[in-house]
């Protein structure tokens, strides 16, 4: 049975002064809890603190108030036991890929022998496709190479939750379909708690079991959860040819209409982020 509780974010709140020194709420009372070994997806328009919320479960950026919770105990900083997997892959570039991983690798384990941040090393790349390659720099690897790299250095550190700021933003349409699947494979077999920022309704609906849906900025919070009912391992086809997948992403598509309805003066929009996710997930 999972944990129901597996991670917290309760009355999370970021603020940054104004040019008058007023603190302004970009993030106000977001409320989440995330299952052990669940994929959560973030979703909604840009602006609204969706890598806000991120980079504060990760420990890189400052609450302001309310508090983040990992396998029971309160974060106050960045940790290994969460891991980033950001837009751009951010390697060094005088680094082969097997160097790039195994820097963390040595920091993660500093009494693993050898033999064995080695066979860390070698399985994370393997993992993400990059047997023949590892031994490459980033300059000899494509952008979508580059981000498996920057992938299997994440869960080389075998974390609790995985966090990934649109990690497939700068990649072609093929590209970004094949590392779904990497992510997907990798996910299902180490049960990997992950939080996910996405722009894209079709990506969150294929890789999550539910999507947070925040409302516009500043002030954000959680607008709606659904739940995804897909089994996995999941199939990319299979899903697709499913009416359910389009309800779905209509029902996605629908609240960031109704976000963009109301910011342009169509009135405010009637959120309910306190229902059940069954009642959330039958609006579908």
């Amino acid at each position: 049975m999972r944990d129901q509780r597996y991670v917290e974010i309760f009355n999370l709140v970021k603020a940054y002064p104004n040019p008058f020194g007023e603190a302004v709420k970009v993030v106000d009372g977001f409320n989440l809890t995330i299952q052990k070994g669940e994929v959560i997806g973030v979703i909604g328009h840009s602006g609204c603190g969706k890598s806000t919320v991120l980079t504060m479960l990760a420990g890189l950026n400052d609450i302001s108030d309310g508090g983040i919770i990992v396998d029971r105990r309160e974060i106050d900083g960045p940790g290994p036991d969460r891991a980033v997997v950001f837009q751009s892959p951010c390697l060094l570039p005088w680094m082969t890929a097997y160097q790039n991983v195994m820097l963390g690798v040595r920091k993660c384990y500093p009494h693993a022998s050898k033999q064995q941040r080695r066979v860390i090393t070698e399985y994370s790349l393997s993992a993400v496709g990059l047997a023949d390659s590892m031994h490459k720099h980033p300059r000899e690897l494509s952008g979508g190479m580059q981000q498996r790299v920057g992938i299997a250095r994440a869960i080389a550190l075998k974390p609790k939750v995985l966090l990934l700021d649109e990690p497939f933003g700068r990649l072609d349409s093929l590209t970004r379909m094949e590392l779904q699947d990497v992510i997907l494979k990798i996910l299902d077999r180490e049960k990997i708690t992950t939080m996910m920022i996405t722009h894209d309704p079709d990506e969150a609906v294929f890789m999550c079991d539910r999507i947070c849906m925040m409302t516009n900025g500043p002030r954000a919070r959680v607008g709606e959860v659904m739940t995804i009912d897909f089994p996995r391992p999941r199939d990319r086809e299979a899903i697709l040819e499913t009416d359910k997948f389009y309800a779905y992403r209509g029902r996605l598509l629908q609240f960031l209409d109704d976000c963009e309805a109301e910011k342009h003066g169509g009135g405010p929009i009637r959120f309910n982020p306190g229902a059940s996710e069954e009642k959330q997930s039958a609006t579908v």
